[in-house]
């Protein structure tokens, strides 16, 4: 491999995934999703070309007129797009028509379909990012309670068959009732929703289903996260290990040591 394509929504994943190619020695291409990636993305990158949301056609042309084979799909992208105006080119509409349904697993496992049928791979997002991967065991100073561990086991349990479902990955429990489950909203608005419902004292696991594709969409956990959790009155977050992306560690977990939350990773 010569050279790798970043298709980049926002946040930081970008970059990261940016830089370690950039170590590896490739030359990186990346096709920024209008709207959602940053424009500073361009300082990081040998070359960057902008796509609309819904432009599939125009994707592929601009990877395979870099003499991109191999690419990974990181960042956020929001889910809120299909209720919006977008005019999605021809590719596109013909990939929507023909889906079973439009959840975003459903949606990012055709347009992997179409890459491939391009010549261009999907890789595996952690071939890049292995660095931010959550390591194993507790992460703050303070591990979760007795009450606690029984909420994150249960927890672990519905996120595990909300995953399975292809609708989200993150659920909000307190003392074995759960309050919130996410969708389209995203993990913080979940968060924040479920914080709001119980009025504090709540318990957070995010999850994968066990055949998750690992070619995109790993939970996210960063100092944004933290701030939801705060604002929720959160007492504990469990995410998976080595299966979550874990944003600026260091401000993270300081983050949730300020605030009392005990943050592991099972």
């Amino acid at each position: 491999m010569e050279r790798v394509g970043i298709i980049a929504g926002s946040g930081q994943l970008p970059f990261v995934a940016a830089q370690q190619a950039r170590a590896q020695g490739l030359r990186v291409v990346a096709a920024a999703i209008r709207q959602e990636a940053a424009p500073e993305l361009a300082e990081a990158v040998d070359a960057l070309h902008w796509v609309g949301v819904g432009q599939l056609g125009h994707l592929i042309r601009v990877l395979r007129a870099e003499g991109v084979a191999d690419a990974i799909m990181v960042g956020k992208i929001r889910l809120t797009w299909l209720f919006q105006r977008v005019r999605p080119d021809l590719r596109a509409l013909w990939l929507l028509w023909h889906l079973r349904d439009r959840r975003g697993d459903s949606i990012l496992e055709a347009v992997a379909a179409e890459l491939e049928g391009a010549g261009i791979t999907l890789l595996d997002c952690r071939r890049f990012l292995g660095p931010i991967l959550a390591p194993r065991g507790v992460l703050t100073r303070r591990a979760p309670t007795r009450r606690e561990r029984e909420d994150i086991a249960f927890g672990r349990e519905v996120a595990c068959g909300v995953a399975a479902l292809r609708v989200g990955q993150t659920v909000v429990v307190r003392r074995g009732t759960v309050v919130a489950v996410e969708s389209v909203e995203g993990t913080d608005a979940c968060i924040r929703r479920g914080g709001s419902l119980a009025r504090g004292g709540v318990v957070v696991v995010k999850a994968t289903r066990p055949d998750h594709d690992m070619r995109f969409d790993l939970p996210v956990v960063g100092p944004e996260t933290v701030v939801a959790l705060r604002d929720a009155g959160a007492t504990a977050m469990a995410v998976e290990a080595e299966r979550t992306l874990l944003l600026e560690r260091e401000a993270t977990v300081a983050a949730a040591d300020a605030g009392g939350i005990a943050l592991v990773a099972e």
